[in-house]
C-alpha cells in the first residue's frame, strides 16, 4: 500500500478488516516491522483520537513518531505554483513537504476544507501536494473530503457487533450542530458502506444532499422515521449542505436521534465519530445507553490505523 486516502486504495476490504482484527488480537506480534522507521504527523487541525490512535498504533509496529501541530509549530503555507511570497505565506510547500519527505518514511497528514469554495475544497490541493513532493507513503488523518481511517475503524466495529449471516441494515442520519461541519466523515462513510455488505440508507432534510459520487446507489430520504425501520446500526452525524456549499440550512429541529425513535430500529446500536455535542447530536440517554459503540469505535482507530501502517511498511521493505 503506497497510500491511503480513500476506499479506492484498499484492494480487499474484508481482508484489511481482518488484519486489523487480528492485530487487535495481538498488536505486538509485527513490532520488529518498523524498527529505525519514522513516521510523521503533521496536523493542520485539532485531533484528540486520529492523533492518539494513529501514534499508538505506529509505537504497536515499533516506529519512531514525529508529530507538528503545523498550524501552530510551523510557517505558513504557500501551495499555488508560480507565486510570488511577499505576503503572509512563509515557506512553499514544494520544500516543506520534501524535507518532511527526508525526514519520516511515513507521512501523516490531516486539514479540513475551509467550507467557502466547494471546487477548491474537493481539488484535495493540499493532500496531493504533500502526497507529490514528500515522495514517501502518505496516509490521510483526514482531509477536505473524506476520512477513510474513521470509516475503516466503523466497518471493523459493524463487523464485530454484527449478527452472523445477516447482512445489516446500516443507517447514516443527519444531525443538528451549532455550526457548519464538513461533509468529509459522511462522504467518507458512505463511500465505505457503499463496497461493504451492507444496505445502506442516507438520511437527512431538504438540502443536504451529499454529493452523488460517494452516494451512488445508496437508499436517500428525507423521511427520518422511514429510514430507521428495522435498522441494524445507526451512524449519526452532522455535515453541512453540499449544493449550497457550506451553508447552514436549518437548525435541525426533530432530527436528534432519541430512545423513542429508535423504538422503530430493530434495536440498533449506535454510532458516531466524536467528538459528540451532547443533546445536540445525540441524547444523554443514547450516550450511555447499552447500544452505543460510540467507544468501541475510538478503539477500533487504533486498529485500523496500525492494519494501515503494516501494509505501508510491508510495501516499504518490498522496494
Amino acid at each position: 500500500m503506497k497510500q491511503f486516502t480513500s476506499v479506492q486504495d484498499v484492494a480487499n476490504l474484508q481482508e484489511l478488516v481482518n488484519e486489523a482484527l487480528q492485530l487487535k488480537q495481538n498488536p505486538y506480534k509485527h513490532k520488529q516491522l518498523g524498527e529505525n522507521k519514522t513516521l510523521g504527523l503533521i496536523f493542520l487541525n485539532p485531533s484528540l483520537r486520529t492523533r492518539l490512535s494513529t501514534q499508538k498504533a505506529a509505537i504497536n509496529l515499533g516506529m519512531n513518531v514525529m508529530v507538528m501541530n503545523l498550524d501552530k509549530e510551523g510557517w505558513a503555507l504557500e501551495t499555488q505554483e508560480g507565486a510570488i511570497m511577499n505576503g503572509t505565506t512563509v515557506e512553499h510547500i514544494k520544500e516543506a513537504a520534501a524535507v518532511m519527505g527526508q525526514y519520516c518514511d511515513i507521512l501523516g497528514i490531516r486539514s479540513f476544507p475551509k467550507l467557502q469554495n466547494r471546487e477548491e475544497d474537493y481539488s484535495e490541493e493540499l493532500l496531493q501536494q504533500f502526497i507529490k513532493y514528500s515522495k514517501i507513503p502518505v496516509v490521510s488523518l483526514e482531509s477536505a473530503t473524506r476520512h477513510p481511517l474513521q470509516s475503516l475503524a466503523d466497518l471493523i466495529t459493524i463487523t464485530e457487533n454484527k449478527t452472523a449471516g445477516k447482512k445489516p441494515k446500516v443507517v447514516l442520519t443527519w444531525a443538528p450542530h451549532i455550526k457548519p461541519i464538513p461533509q468529509c466523515v459522511a462522504n467518507s462513510f458512505a463511500e465505505w458502506m457503499r463496497k461493504a455488505d451492507v444496505e445502506l440508507v442516507i438520511t437527512h432534510p431538504e438540502g443536504y444532499e451529499l454529493s452523488d459520487e460517494f452516494t451512488a446507489g445508496a437508499t436517500v430520504t428525507t423521511n427520518q422515521q422511514e429510514a430507521l425501520e428495522d435498522a441494524d446500526f445507526v451512524y449519526v452525524k452532522n455535515w453541512s449542505s453540499y449544493n449550497d456549499y457550506g451553508q447552514v440550512l436549518t437548525e435541525g429541529e426533530g432530527w436528534m436521534l432519541t430512545e423513542e425513535k429508535l423504538q422503530r430500529s430493530n434495536n440498533a446500536k449506535v454510532m458516531h465519530c466524536l467528538p459528540v455535542r451532547r443533546n445536540v447530536e445525540l441524547s444523554d440517554e443514547i450516550l450511555d445507553g447499552s447500544n452505543s459503540l460510540v467507544l468501541e469505535q475510538a478503539n477500533n482507530r487504533t486498529f485500523a490505523a496500525q492494519a494501515v501502517l503494516k501494509r505501508m511498511l510491508e510495501s516499504l521493505d518490498q522496494a
